[in-house]
């Protein structure tokens, strides 16, 4: 038992130090400068996708880490998405020749906010959107659910999705003026076949969150804020051995939120299968989401666990 307290205690520690004293932003400073040395052109290969009017670019940052630019290329007005490291997206800027008009920011954590302040420095007139609740450096602009921000053609709506921080949020693409499907940037709420720890609420608050990306348009484009695919397809595949879609997936990574439903198991959490690899029943009257809340419980200490041990 001594033991089995050490662990999460320990952790709770570290992660208060990371999110909350200047500790953690030494601590991003070394990440930062670290993955610079290791990944001179980046951690991976991202191809940008173009459609009429709008050109996404992922930028692989830190170890695993995306940052994005959205780009309206009729005015050539750009919006950055949790810019981690300011060096390698102002390098896209500089090579697109665009005008950086606003940073949009999932939370607070330095791998998603820590090139805030560099990049307004730069670009003085640059606005930085995100949720209050969220100690966000530079923010300028506090954001409630459900608000929209507009920057050019590029109409981004932002949704209130707590639990990996309070006041964590997503921001959705209307792809509609450019002909295209809806974008989703989740920041740390939904990755390929799988989601952010549940740092700063609940279970129940984190269901209601991934419920929130769940009921998005089938089509929908994920850009998440991590690149754990091929780890999150093959803890999925311990839980469903017999999905063909995870099979699939395995072979081609871009996904939907359609997609998503068909494998991933926090956006699972109804199904019989997953309820069944967890060994969980509903007991009696039992509300419905409560137990659920239950079931994505047990999936992310399983995920937790899977990942140490890698």
């Amino acid at each position: 038992m001594p033991m089995a307290l050490a662990g999460p205690l320990l952790f709770r520690i570290g992660y208060n130090l990371y999110a909350h004293t200047r500790l953690g932003y030494l601590f991003y400073k070394r990440q930062v400068k670290k993955a610079r040395e290791r990944y001179p052109h980046g951690h991976s290969l991202p191809q940008p996708v173009v459609f009429s009017g709008v050109k996404i670019l992922p930028i692989p940052v830190l170890s695993n880490n995306y940052s994005y630019l959205v780009i309206d290329t009729g005015s050539n007005c750009a919006v950055a998405v949790d810019p981690s490291d300011p060096l390698a997206v102002q390098s896209v800027i500089e090579e697109e020749k665009v005008t950086l008009e606003a940073i949009l920011c999932t939370h607070k954590h330095w791998d998603h906010s820590g090139g805030n302040a560099a990049l307004r420095r730069r670009h003085s007139s640059c606005r930085v959107y995100g949720s209050s609740y969220d100690d966000i450096p530079e923010l300028t602009d506090p954001l409630s659910d459900k608000e929209t921000i507009t920057i050019g053609r590029l109409n981004f709506k932002a949704l209130f999705t707590p639990g990996h921080t309070v006041g964590h949020m997503v921001y959705v693409l209307d792809g509609k003026p450019f002909e295209s499907p809806a974008s989703l940037f989740s920041g740390d709420l939904l990755f390929l076949s799988g989601c952010g720890r549940i740092f700063e609420g609940t279970p129940e608050t984190m269901l209601a969150s991934l419920d929130t990306a769940a009921d998005l348009a089938e089509d929908t484009l994920l850009w998440p804020g991590h690149e754990y695919a091929l780890e999150c397809l093959m803890f999925a595949n311990l839980l469903e051995l017999e999905n063909p879609f995870l099979v699939q997936k395995l072979q081609w990574c871009p996904s939907t939120i359609g997609e998503e439903k068909q494998y991933n198991p926090f956006l699972r959490t109804h199904c019989q299968a997953v309820q069944d690899a967890m060994g969980l029943q509903r007991q009696g009257d039992e509300d419905w989401d409560i137990f659920r809340a239950r079931v994505l419980k047990e999936v992310r200490l399983r995920k937790d666990v899977y990942k140490a041990n890698q």
